[in-house]
């Protein structure tokens, strides 16, 4: 009866592991304690490596069932006990042949739907903007190209005050320790955005798990990605890359908010616009009376000769 008893709690306990990866088909973008299943994440790319994930997961259950299955059933059934006797011979050809072109035929199947989601997370085509993204040591620049809003965003004081105290922290205390900026990325939901990553100094990696994928960032060379957030929220994420001694002190938050938030928000980033130039101001008129003089000199000129012939005429009128 006892061992009747421990089979079941064995049997139970297998169950229950099959089943975990079902139980946590939903699970939030933040990682929790004891999860087993990746989670779907918040982005299409983020969906597409979930989904092609629990393909792989179930073409995996599927051959473990067939495999153990058939390795159980042989034990049992032609079991020494029973007389069976095993067969004598090294090689079967046409055996081979099965467990050679069926694995190749469930990989080529496999390959189709990755491929395609692989190509959709690569293409940056028909975004609605761009934001560009530069690793330091140990902070992060970002960008919003276009937008003449640029600023730089490296680990919450607090943090890193708390860090520095040598104090051991709990959940409770600090939920999100080590994982609080000064600055965090606004971003707008339901928006096809565009990055472009590079660093400055050292090679960094830009990673939001809720993303979905991960970019390298090489000083001297730009790579390329995208995202579309579907769901508001906040998301963290770090440096996913060894960069020097404060390699783990490089946090990242997203802020995903609504379009009409993210236009408030960046217009209230953006610089005044500059004051417009002043006219030019116009020296004023001469008054006309100061030329009067002026004419009437020529005129008094003019009228001096005629007077002449008049003085002249006297003497002879007296002859």
């Amino acid at each position: 009866m006892t061992q009747v008893n421990g089979f079941f709690k064995r049997l139970i306990t297998a169950c229950t592991l099959l089943a975990m990866p079902v139980l946590a088909w939903a699970q939030p973008a933040d990682p929790k304690p004891w999860q087993l299943n990746m989670g779907r994440g918040v982005t299409s790319s983020s969906q597409h490596a979930y989904d092609a994930h629990m393909i792989a997961f179930w073409v995996c259950v599927v051959i473990g069932i067939a495999v153990f299955g058939a390795m159980f059933y042989a034990m049992f059934k032609f079991r020494k006990s029973k007389g069976a006797v095993a067969a004598q011979f090294s090689h079967n050809t046409t055996a081979e042949i099965i467990w050679t072109v069926i694995p190749v035929v469930i990989l080529v199947i496999m390959a189709f739907p990755a491929t395609k989601k692989l190509i959709a997370m690569y293409d940056t085509r028909d975004a609605e903007m761009t934001v560009k993204v530069t690793g330091y040591q140990w902070m992060w620049k970002y960008e919003y190209l276009g937008e003449d809003v640029e600023f730089t965003s490296r680990l919450a004081k607090q943090s890193d005050a708390f860090r520095q105290s040598k104090q051991v922290a709990t959940v409770k205390d600090n939920p999100h320790y080590l994982l609080e900026v000064d600055n965090e990325l606004m971003l707008p939901v339901n928006t096809k955005i565009r990055f472009v990553i590079t660093a400055d100094d050292v090679i960094h990696a830009w990673w939001v798990p809720a993303l979905g994928w991960k970019q390298d960032a090489i000083p001297g060379i730009v790579n390329e990605a995208w995202t579309d957030i579907q769901t508001p929220g906040v998301y963290r994420g770090q440096c996913a890359e060894l960069c020097g001694k404060d390699h783990g002190f490089m946090p990242i938050v997203v802020r995903a908010v609504s379009k009409e938030d993210f236009q408030k928000w960046l217009a209230s980033k953006q610089p005044a616009p500059a004051p417009a130039p002043a006219a030019p101001v116009e020296a004023p008129a001469a008054p006309a009376t100061e030329a009067a003089p002026a004419d009437a000199a020529p005129a008094a000129a003019g009228a001096a000769p005629q007077a002449a012939p008049t003085d002249e005429s006297a003497p002879q009128a007296q002859a």
